[in-house]
């Protein structure tokens, strides 16, 4: 039989679709079978690399049945990135190869994708069987890819379908219709299979993680799994296919952790097989995934996320452990008692070892060239002429090429797991959630829209215009050197949390621009994590100093709810205390008032929750621990001298920002109605609102907040009001990128590490074992 494989991502950026069609291709050749394949592939260039986002292209093993067909482009999709062709040329070259190749059959590979696969669909006269790899629930793209005609091109163009899995048959089926034969990935499986494991040792566990560093992936939740792993057993974390600088932005710890990066596939077989347990913590959108048959052919295990993908081939207490996707704890919980169980691992081994053969490659081929004869019979039984104008025809013919009844597309039940609440509450909970942001995003752009009409776009132009670039420097030459203090006040308040720890000051004064940076261009306050991981890495072990570290950044915070409660002081001497116009400064006070009270009443509320009820101690039991790994961070107040120091640095922090608010008032001509009273009621009603941040740097509501203050209690004009707060704003975001900046580069990190780091540094703490649930699903 004379096969055409045709692929449309790049050989040379290889995939699973790729290592799929190169191991079908040589099983086909094993059984005597002529094939070839057509895929675009990119060369070793500095080319290639600004087309994929830096990543440079693997020296990948180029046989003699490859076509090659010119370059491709890195597209994000599906969590991950699809290197595609756009070239009209590559897909003329891959329709006059079809057309002289006399090719029994052409097996077409995710025919939705752009170009060359879709383009294959008319491109020959042969029998044309497609295989489906996908996994999706998202509307957008088929949706897309069905107006440019992609399910009509699919009902004329194949005489037969396949998919990898059910999950996804279920995509293909829900969105493009048509019959399909379950033909899964394959793997490679030794004569005799896989060697048994050798008998372990209780509280050691060697772990694999085979994928690349996107989030679908899952690999910043298993890292964080494994630092809580690690302080119950002795566990190993090797990684496959990510590399070194991919997977440091999302390490705190590099203990136990051994990153191998791209390797070849007899070195994958051997950390598979060295392995005690691969993990697969795949977020979605997995239709199979080959790993899994991968590490079964090895013999080894595997915990999985429970996904689509990934229950068409994990037993869940047979050859695997399934855990709910994205949940950290439970994933730590399920490897901490496969570490203590040896007996339970090598059960698991030995099932996966006889599941390999299911998935082997020979039966794989055999099963593919069964759905081949398939389509060979259904394309003899049309049209017996042959051509471009027969294909013509046969494309605006409203029967199905496979010569069956349509099998229109439909909806599905869904094959994802059953939400806690059930699925009722979770569209009830998913409908509110889109609904609340399409209101809120209406209504921001109703109320800027009225706002700008109100107060006039010209006016606020004209207030900008009017600013003094000489006193806006110096407001930001003021506001930076707050920082500076800032740090001074870190620093000593670190010194007395860890003295056996030489942070410099300098390295504190980094941090502290990096967290400022982060604030101001993310939402969610990352900031504060952003700098604690900074200076965490720098003290030595995270899991030993990121508590103390944690209790120093609460140490500043009391003494900025000070600070927040005097600049409210300040705002209301400087305006008649009975005024009716003071609602906004009214508001935006009671505010660190209200915090000062927490933080007071705190040590009291925990002191009676530890005689309390039950149901009260396990709600504190949490924020007890808390506060006490936290503790050596707020050691400061009991120095008289280092506290004086702190509180003295951090109050002046605070004082200069208020003198760099005021001498924007200056640059904008307010300073005859708004004094340095006005300045700190700015100042504490931009920092009140940033408690609650709505977007990177609370853009809008900074400005709303400077407008109310303004406004409503020094009677500053609208416009004027809005230009101000747009120019602080722009003042913090100055000072924020030119000492930030400096900062990430001086502790060679990028804005995306520290990002990934931040998002990631939530930490993994695991019960007694005697209090897990267990694993009482596995099989006896």
């Amino acid at each position: 039989m004379r096969i055409a494989l045709v692929s449309p991502y790049s050989w040379t950026y290889p995939g699973g679709v790729t290592r799929h069609i190169e191991a079908l291709a040589e099983a086909h050749i094993a059984d005597g079978h002529e094939v070839t394949v057509f895929a675009p592939a990119d060369p070793p260039d500095r080319l290639s690399e600004r087309l994929h986002r830096g990543a440079e292209p693997q020296l990948h093993r180029r046989p003699h049945y490859l076509v090659e067909l010119g370059r491709t482009v890195g597209i994000p999709a599906n969590g991950a990135v699809s290197n595609l062709t756009f070239s009209p040329a590559a897909l003329a070259r891959l329709g006059r190869e079809l057309d002289r190749g006399g090719f029994d059959v052409v097996h077409i590979h995710e025919p939705v994708a752009p170009l060359l696969s879709c383009g294959a669909l008319s491109r020959s006269d042969a029998a044309r069987v497609a295989t489906f790899h996908t996994y999706s629930t998202g509307l957008v793209g088929p949706a897309i890819a069905n107006a440019l005609g992609a399910r009509r091109r699919m009902r004329r163009g194949l005489h037969a379908r396949i998919a990898v899995s059910e999950a996804a048959s279920w995509t293909a089926r829900r969105f493009y219709g048509g019959r399909y034969s379950i033909v899964p990935n394959g793997v490679q499986v030794e004569p005799a299979g896989a060697a048994p494991k050798p008998a372990g040792e209780p509280g050691r566990l060697q772990i694999a993680f085979v994928g690349q560093a996107v989030e679908r992936k899952g690999l910043g939740m298993l890292l964080s799994a494994f630092q809580g792993l690690r302080e119950h057993v002795a566990a190993e974390l090797v990684i496959v296919g990510a590399n070194a600088e991919e997977v440091e932005p999302m390490l705190l710890d590099r203990s136990g952790i051994t990153v191998l990066g791209r390797v070849d596939d007899e070195r994958k077989r051997e950390v598979l097989a060295g392995a005690d347990v691969l993990c697969a913590p795949s977020l979605g959108g997995e239709s199979f995934g080959m790993v899994l048959t991968e590490a079964f052919a090895a013999g080894t295990p595997v915990v999985a996320s429970d996904i689509a993908g990934y229950r068409d081939v994990v037993e869940d207490g047979v050859n695997g452990i399934l855990v709910a996707p994205g949940d950290p704890v439970e994933l730590a919980e399920t490897l901490r008692a496969l570490a203590l169980d040896p007996a339970l691992r090598r059960k698991l081994a030995e099932s996966a070892a006889a599941s390999a053969q299911r998935f082997a490659w020979p039966r794989v081929a055999h099963e593919a060239r069964e759905v081949y004869a398939e389509a060979i019979s259904a394309r003899r039984a049309e049209l017996p002429e042959r051509g471009p104008a027969a294909r013509l025809r046969q494309a605006f013919s409203p029967a199905p090429a496979d010569g069956l009844a349509p099998v229109p597309a439909r909806r599905l039940p869904t094959l994802e797991p059953e939400p806690p609440g059930g699925w009722a509450r979770f569209r009830v909970r998913q409908a509110a959630r889109r609904i609340g942001l399409v209101v809120a995003g209406a209504l921001a752009v109703g109320l800027s829209a009225i706002a700008l009409h109100h107060v006039g776009v010209d006016r606020v132009a004209a207030s900008l215009l009017r600013s003094s670039p000489v006193w806006v420097l110096a407001s930001i030459a003021v506001m930076a050197l707050s920082m500076f203090l800032r740090s001074v006040s870190w620093h000593v308040i670190l010194s007395v949390a860890l003295p056996d720890r030489l942070l410099s000051w300098m390295a504190t004064l980094r941090a502290t621009a990096i967290g400022v940076l982060m604030s101001a261009t993310l939402p969610a306050r990352l900031g504060e994590p952003a700098r604690a991981i900074v200076i965490s890495r720098r003290a030595g072990d995270p899991r030993e100093t990121m508590p103390a570290v944690v209790g120093t950044l609460v140490s500043q915070t009391v003494i900025n709810v000070v600070a927040l409660v005097l600049l409210g002081l300040i705002a209301f001497s400087s305006v008649p205390i009975f005024d009716r116009n003071h609602g906004a400064l009214v508001v935006f006070a009671i505010g660190p008032a209200l915090l000062l009270l927490v933080v007071l009443a705190l040590p009291l509320v925990l002191k009676a929750g530890a005689s309390g009820s039950s149901r009260v101690q396990a709600v504190l039991g949490p924020v007890r621990v808390a506060a006490q790994r936290a503790r050596s961070g707020l050691k400061v107040f009991l120095k008289p001298r280092a506290g004086a120091g702190a509180v003295g640095a951090q109050l002046a922090a605070w004082a200069l920002q208020a003198l760099s608010c005021y001498l924007l008032l200056v640059a904008l001509g307010l300073n005859d109605r708004a004094g340095i009273g006005a300045a700190a009621a700015v100042l504490l009603a931009v920092n009140v609102t940033a408690l609650i941040p709505a977007t990177p740097a609370n853009v809008g509501v900074f400005q709303a907040a400077c407008v109310a203050v303004l406004t409503g209690a020094y009677g500053i004009s609208a416009a004027d009001a809005l230009g101000y707060g747009i120019v602080l704003q722009a003042v913090e975001l100055t000072t924020a990128v030119v000492m930030g900046v400096p900062a990430l580069l001086g502790e060679g990190l990028t804005w995306k590490d520290v990002r990934m780091r931040a998002i990631h540094s939530a930490p993994v703490r695991l019960g007694p074992v005697e209090k897990q649930a267990g694993l009482g699903r596995v099989e006896a």
